[in-house]
């Protein structure tokens, strides 16, 4: 387990009242946790948003199955990118709907051209890309110039 850093951080009382109630509703036991998984999640994006390592994704579509072609153009684009799907999951929803779940690896700019060209397909009605990435533990820490007054606990 790594060695936790405690630090001070200054707000606003409203802003930090707000921020109580938004962890008591999430189900936190304390203000640490919360900010820990802030930060993960911050790490995570922008690690997303500069397509920089490997990324994971699940991508979630309903479509019309009558519509003509557009199983076949499916299958298509998934054996183009067979490289990125992990696994498919199709769900007869109803009599004229389908749910498919496709997940997917690789570089976040291929997986989100993916899922743009599947979504964009007509009888695609609606479908949402999530993506993620587990932040690799980092070696050795930067020392920044954030003014901080630190005290270090050891577990």
């Amino acid at each position: 387990m790594n060695k936790l850093t405690r630090f001070g951080i200054s707000m606003e009382d409203d802003l930090l009242h707000q921020f109580d109630h938004l962890i008591a509703r999430k189900g936190y036991t304390n203000r640490s946790e919360a900010v820990r998984d802030i930060v993960r999640s911050k790490l995570v994006e922008e690690s997303i948003e500069t397509g920089k390592g490997y990324v994971f994704g699940a991508l979630v579509f309903i479509y019309d199955h009558h519509k003509r072609e557009l199983e076949k153009s499916l299958s298509n684009i998934q054996h183009e990118y067979f490289q990125n799907i992990i696994s498919t999951s199709h769900v007869h929803v109803d009599h004229d709907n389908c749910l498919e779940v496709v997940l997917l690896k690789g570089n976040a700019k291929i997986l989100k051209n993916i899922a743009e060209k599947i979504l964009s397909y007509k009888g695609v009605k609606h479908g949402k890309l999530t993506l993620t990435t587990a932040l690799p533990p980092h070696t050795h820490h930067h020392n920044h110039s954030i003014s901080v007054t630190r005290r270090r606990k050891h577990d």
